[in-house]
């Protein structure tokens, strides 16, 4: 027995069933790993730990909600004994004395770590392609990216080798490789996971959440995930809900906010279409469609490249060669050790992105560049709190279009950071949002984005959930659809 393309809750009651053993499931696990190494998924594996885990599973039965459950980390999430790179040549050496927050509150509920998913280096890039241990390949196609920067964690659930994977977000870095590879997953609100152990890339924009097959297996993760954290001062001290007991709420009545500033002329037929049907069969279901104004949406793609650049400049000043990671060899001056060990160990991506924020922040120019894509950052939260005002949830696309070809957009960085053109207003808002498969174009997924209001990840679950009872694109494969 295979848990290949199980969901969560279909683990649970093989489990549950004695149909399967914790450690069969590990080993089941480990054998899909190598039969797709192709994919390039993985930087590190943890199979010892693992299989030892799910042995005590098997002999000490527990009763955690996800006890035995298989799951991929992204690597950027500090793990005590087990390297950390964050897709860099920088911290290929790296190995933290500490477990990031979400990571220890994910193992407590008993799920095992299985290893730790390939990203773009330090989150940056919309493709999977910037990573020093290579680019990640989409299942769904032999040179297909499969997005960025959580393309790793997104590959390993749409082949099937994991039902479920952390990633992080920051314009887009969850909802986006979750179009492009036909899975689910959830931006919550900044501040309802701790980024205490996450390696920052912009801190205020920087958010962990579950990537799954399905609405209903995020909402299990993100129980578990979200807390409290004194170690991290952005995180929330709100009540916590039990994201499950909304799930299956009617959505007759319910409003969705339909953007009227969004262009979608720059899209092709066929992903409007797509868009367009999704939206007929949430009205099907009783909801009502309720036309929205974002008249400063347009700016979200400027604003965030001037705000996220800004603060990567910031924190990726601490590595300098000096307290951990890679460090230049033979430096003449402290100087020369500084800018050999960042120029050997930092990728192209990277370098451009602290050149941008280092520019905007020096004397001169923070006003003209950076103080004012603040003001405009706030202006975009003002327009989604107007706009919540009428709807429960806004639907958009989540990207332009399906996956593209390996290295057809390398070349042109504009033409990639247009890849996050829908999702990156969420971010600058604080918002949560998810994307879920929505339809295939050219056999290829692509998703819809459901954005929800300030702490409201019960609405947008509800929605994905009701609308994957009623439809099968979540159930597609690469290899057909899922029995």
């Amino acid at each position: 027995m295979t848990v290949k393309y199980k969901t969560i809750k279909e683990i649970k009651k093989m489990i549950s069933q004695k149909e399967i053993s914790h450690k069969e499931i590990i080993q089941d696990v480990y054998k899909l790993v190598k039969e797709n190494s192709n994919l390039n998924a993985f930087i590190s594996l943890n199979e010892e730990k693992s299989l030892k885990k799910a042995e005590n599973f098997d002999n000490n039965p527990s009763d955690c909600s996800l006890a035995g459950i298989p799951i991929a980390q992204k690597d950027l999430f500090c793990t005590k004994g087990l390297r950390t790179t964050c897709g860099s040549k920088i911290l290929d050496n790296f190995i933290p004395p500490y477990t990031a927050t979400v990571i220890e509150n994910l193992e407590n509920a008993g799920c095992i770590s299985i290893g730790k998913t390939n990203m773009d280096e330090f989150a940056m890039g919309s493709s999977n392609e910037t990573s020093h241990f290579g680019n990640v390949h989409n299942p769904w196609g032999d040179n297909l990216v499969p997005g960025g920067s959580s393309g790793g964690s997104a590959s390993a659930i749409a082949a099937g080798i994991v039902p479920a994977a952390s990633g992080t977000d920051t314009g887009g870095s969850i909802r986006q490789p979750a179009s492009l590879c036909g899975i689910t997953g959830i931006k919550p609100t900044y501040g309802r996971v701790s980024r205490w152990g996450m390696i920052a890339f912009a801190s205020s924009l920087d958010q962990a959440g579950p990537m799954a097959r399905t609405a209903e297996d995020c909402a299990l993760l993100l129980n578990e995930m979200c807390s409290h954290d004194i170690k991290d001062t952005t995180s929330l001290d709100n009540e916590i809900p039990n994201f499950e007991d909304n799930l299956n709420n009617s959505l007759k009545g319910k409003k969705i906010g339909v953007v009227k500033d969004l262009d979608l002329s720059s899209l092709d037929k066929d992903v409007i279409e797509v868009y367009e049907n999704s939206l007929k069969e949430f009205v099907s279901m009783g909801a009502e469609l309720v036309d929205v104004s974002l008249p400063n949406l347009a700016l979200s793609v400027p604003t965030y490249y001037v705000v996220a650049p800004a603060e990567c400049s910031s924190n990726l000043s601490r590595f300098d060669g000096v307290k951990f990671g890679r460090r230049s060899k033979n430096p003449k001056s402290l100087e020369e050790l500084y800018v050999q060990t960042r120029s050997e160990g930092f990728g192209d991506e990277v370098k451009r992105r602290i050149l941008i924020g280092s520019y905007v922040l020096s004397a001169g120019y923070y006003d003209a560049y950076y103080k004012k894509a603040q003001q405009v950052r706030r202006l975009i939260k003002q327009d989604f709190d107007e706009a919540f005002l009428s709807v429960n949830v806004i639907m958009t696309p989540t990207t332009r279009g399906p996956a593209f070809d390996i290295g057809s957009k390398g070349s042109d960085p504009i033409q990639m950071y247009l890849e996050d053109l829908f999702t990156i207003s969420a971010n600058l808002a604080g918002l949560p949002a998810m994307s879920l498969p929505n339809g295939n174009i050219d056999n290829k997924p692509i998703g819809l984005q459901i954005i929800g209001n300030f702490l409201d990840e019960s609405s947008i679950l509800n929605f994905g959930h009701m609308y994957q009872t009623k439809t099968n694109w979540h159930m597609f494969s690469p290899e057909g659809v899922i029995q």
